[in-house]
């Protein structure tokens, strides 16, 4: 059995994972932290966990807590305050934020707006989408967990880049659920402001579009990436669509035959023929539908649950992987449905 801890238990990643782990077979949460919430039971803050988490929240993880892995589901710029003493304390650490997914300090200071603390750790973090980099995964002591929109965005096109496919620039347009922005109210998310309409929003701008850019052209070559990220009065979910040119002609059964082909074996990842939401809420799944628009025009859907395979889902598969477990245990289920 593996010991786990959760550090920042109160968002609705924290939430999640709790909710995960709870009955994961292969592992036990054994502490969550709460700097505001500490000394209350986990269930009078998340009322669904009642019966399945009984901790209370602490404020801080401690050595004798007995963990095997710590799950640090913090805001950017508070992880790197953590990681280090958790790695020196001899664990394995998934990081759901945004401070190691980048590899670059000075791409880091640019797009999160101050420098990073932690240089060491920044360069041996691995990129956690267990698609592309499972090995890697297998071996690592830190892993970055993918932002949401990066995780379907790049799934979506990884083929094509792994096949140098590409010719020009790629445009995606992705639309996500409230839950995204986090647990912590704001003008943009209050209900009355987002509940009838769709908002575009940090166009150019927004964190995840360098981490999009550099996971794709490790893959391969291709033109820029431009990333336009969309507000949709849901709860959960993102359907991310990919526009671009490929360099030779393809019909959409030649795209359907190479994403099967890359994604044989995956058990997240399924080939579709059209892009939903509701297919994958709830779940760790992740469905991607390539189309040809004519010519070389492709475009491809890529619909996933962004606190599940967009975020605690991937990180216990992801820890699945680093304690050599199987990959889907605890988080092989189907969406929601309806």
């Amino acid at each position: 059995m593996i010991n786990v801890g959760i550090v920042g238990g109160t968002g609705y990643t924290g939430g999640e994972l709790a909710r995960l782990i709870c009955n994961h077979p292969g592992m036990e949460l054994k502490a969550m932290t709460s700097r505001g919430n500490a000394g209350k039971p986990v269930g009078s803050v998340h009322g669904y966990l009642k019966g399945y988490v009984d901790l209370e929240f602490k404020s801080s993880i401690e050595e004798d807590d007995g963990l095997d892995l710590v799950f640090l589901a913090t805001p950017h710029g508070v992880s790197m305050e953590h990681v280090p003493y958790l790695l020196e304390m001899g664990l394995k650490v998934v990081d759901l934020s945004g401070d190691y997914r980048l590899d670059d300090e000075k791409m880091y200071s640019q797009w999160y707006g101050k420098g990073h603390d932690d240089k060491d750790n920044l360069t041996k973090a691995v990129y956690g989408l267990p698609e592309l980099f499972r090995e890697s995964i297998g071996k690592a002591q830190l892993v970055a967990n993918p932002g949401c929109y990066p995780t379907a965005s790049i799934l979506a096109l990884a083929p094509l880049f792994a096949a140098d496919m590409v010719d020009g620039d790629v445009v995606i347009d992705a639309k996500s659920g409230t839950s995204g922005a986090g647990v912590k109210p704001t003008i943009r998310t209050h209900h009355p402001n987002c509940g009838e309409t769709v908002i575009a929003y940090n166009s150019g701008k927004h964190r995840h579009q360098p981490e999009i850019d550099l996971i794709l052209h490790k893959l391969g070559k291709g033109g820029n990436v431009y990333f336009s990220p969309h507000l949709v009065p849901i709860i959960r979910g993102i359907l991310s669509s990919c526009y671009l040119n490929v360099k030779k002609k393809m019909t959409t059964e030649d795209l359907q035959e190479l994403y099967t082909e890359f994604y044989s074996g995956e058990r997240f990842v399924h080939v579709t023929e059209e892009g939903s939401i509701r297919d994958v809420v709830g779940s760790n799944h992740c469905q991607v539908a390539p189309l040809c628009m004519g010519g070389n025009k492709v475009a491809v859907f890529s619909s996933i649950d962004n606190l599940v395979k967009g975020a605690s889902g991937q990180a216990v598969q992801c820890a699945n992987i680093m304690c050599a477990l199987p990959e889907g245990m605890g988080i092989d289920f189907p969406g929601l449905g309806v």
